[in-house]
């Protein structure tokens, strides 16, 4: 299997509590694959504009608490 319809296709084929199971696999590894994103962006640098920027809000009171 190695396209998308292919993929698609098989999963239509699951039954319904199988087809859960893959979507919580799907989820997880799309977070995981979102987490490697950002680490490998903040250790590049791409970040630092961003951080520096919340943190010069946080200093002059431009945040809210959050609830």
């Amino acid at each position: 299997m190695s396209t998308v319809a292919e993929i698609k296709s098989a999963i239509q084929k699951l039954h319904s509590k199988e087809v859960y199971q893959v979507g919580d696999w799907l989820d997880e590894f799309r977070e995981r694959l979102f987490d490697e994103h950002i680490e490998a962006d903040a250790k590049s640098g791409r970040l630092n504009k961003v951080i520096a920027k919340a943190k010069a809000d946080y200093r002059a009171g431009k945040s809210k608490r959050f609830p």
